[in-house]
């Protein structure tokens, strides 16, 4: 309940300071699309989808360079309070104490919902064990289950693999699969969704979790229940009907609305042929 009146919290502040840029600056002038670069940071989730489009919409705009880079949704948005960058991706919502650090250096984050997404709990592919309630994914990574027969698995050390804490995908992990408890201290925390897939592939006894563009042949994604009489597999379907438990809305923030050269890219990546792409690289399309 908490986390939902500070997300509406978040929200009105966010509405509130959106209104008072656009009532500073009535006239803004659409910057020359000419020698500009559009220069985006945040969330490696999103970097798949927004390097891939970024690729396509220089294609189609030769005049307009886009810079994308990741670093964790946290480390983009604190680019964007920054100045230092025009676009944030985040695989989470703003925290209310982002919006306050924003506000207080005259920077308004708007957020703009361009995708949807699933974590998928992964393990090694010849690891026997296919479904995890939450509480057996809980106790992993607070380290109470350390070996995986006590989850009806082989005799076997489990190595748990965690995103970093400036990461949008741990914030949803410890809110969804976590109820705030601490990651293990023992957990190979990792920068980016590839390193942790890359752990997971190459260690029999690891379990990590990624976005769903993540998942390959090289992992098993496991079945996840929030109870034992009900696994879902994660996919795009699963996702989208609101079925699978651990899904997310994945964002762009920008300083105010946004225009020019920057509104002309987000524009593309909820274009039909952006949603393609986001389809293209493991997300849910918006439409």
């Amino acid at each position: 309940m908490q986390s939902r009146f500070n997300r509406f919290a978040v929200s009105v502040l966010l509405m509130a300071a959106a209104a008072v840029t656009l009532i500073a600056l009535p006239g803004a002038p659409v910057q020359s699309a000419r020698g500009v670069q559009v220069t985006i940071q945040g969330s490696t989730t999103l970097l798949p989808f927004v390097q891939a489009a970024a690729e396509e919409f220089t294609s189609k705009n030769p005049s307009i360079s886009v810079s994308v880079r990741g670093g964790g949704s946290g480390n983009g948005l604190a680019a964007l309070i920054d100045s230092t960058v025009q676009i944030a991706m985040a695989s989470r919502f703003i925290k209310p104490e982002e919006v306050q650090k924003a506000a207080a250096r005259g920077v308004y984050p708007v957020p703009i919902r361009v995708a949807l997404d699933g974590i998928g709990a992964i393990v090694h592919p010849k690891n026997p064990v296919s479904r995890l309630t939450l509480s057996q994914l809980r106790s992993i990574y607070t380290g109470e289950v350390t070996n995986w027969k006590q989850l009806g698995g082989p005799d076997l050390k489990v190595v748990p693999v965690s995103r970093d804490t400036s990461s949008g995908t741990y914030e949803v992990w410890s809110e969804r699969v976590m109820g705030g408890a601490r990651v293990v201290g023992s957990a190979l925390m990792q920068a980016s969704n590839a390193a942790v897939a890359d752990i997971v592939a190459r260690t029999p006894g690891a379990i990590g979790y990624v976005g769903l563009g993540y998942v390959s042949s090289s992992v098993k994604a496991v079945q996840v229940g929030a109870s034992a009489k009900a696994f879902i597999e994660p996919s795009l379907t699963t996702v989208q009907s609101g079925q699978y438990p651990i899904a997310r809305e994945l964002f762009v923030f920008t300083n105010g609305w946004p225009e020019g050269d920057v509104a002309s890219f987000i524009n593309f990546l909820l274009s039909s042929e952006g949603q393609r792409i986001a389809r293209g690289e493991g997300f849910v399309p918006m439409w």
